[in-house]
Parts: C-alpha cells; structure tokens; sequence
C-alpha cells in the first residue's frame, strides 16, 4: 500500500507542474498579444532608426511594412490606438516619400507609441 500512495503521489506532484508549466505558458502566450502589432511595432521602429540616420526612404520601406501589419490587426481588432498608429504611419510615409526624414521619424515615432499601448 505503502508503495502505491507514493505512486500516486509522484503522479499527483507531476500532474500539478504540467498544469503549473502549462498556465505559465498560456499567460506568456497572452501578453504578446496580435502577431501583426508585433510586427507593426518591430518595422516602426525599423522606420524610427533609419529615419535617426536620415533615411527618408527607408522611413517609408519599414513605415509601409508596419502600416500593412497594422492594417492587418485592424481586421482582428477595434482599439483607438490602433486607428491613431494607422493614421500617424500615413503621415510617416507621406512625408517620408517628400523627403522630409525629420517630420517622418516624429511620425514614425508617434505611431510606435501608439502600438505599443495596444
């Protein structure tokens, strides 16, 4: 008998970490949120580094990319830092695509602020 509880016990205690490990791993999964945000803040930012450099047209490739993902998560999502980050993204690439690397970056800036309050 003695030799059985002690199974069950073993079994009890695993059990317990899998359920333990699992809702740790669901809880992490939950703080990352959209996929396409993620991506949306990872290309703003691309936008943001290069824009720092002068880049204006590397503002408006990574600024492009981000508007696309952001657009994306729109058809998941209703968040009105979602629609400001969209909207601050079109001014990014506008005024990237003028040359304007400066007021692009202050754009880009914007809208990866915005996405990351989502």
């Amino acid at each position: 008998m003695h030799q059985a509880q002690l199974k069950a016990s073993f079994w009890i205690v695993a059990l317990s970490l899998m359920l333990v490990v699992g809702c740790a791993g669901y809880s992490k999964t939950e703080k990352v949120g959209n996929p396409h945000v993620a991506q949306a803040i990872a290309h703003g930012q691309e936008a943001v580094e290069h824009g720092e450099m002068g880049h204006a047209d590397e503002v408006v490739k990574h600024a492009e990319v981000s508007l696309q993902h952001a657009q994306a998560a729109k058809k998941e999502m209703s968040n009105p830092h979602l629609d400001a980050g969209i909207a601050e993204l079109v001014e990014a690439i506008a005024h990237g695509k003028a040359g304007h690397a400066d007021v692009a970056t202050t754009h880009a800036k914007s809208a990866v602020a915005h996405l990351k309050e989502i």
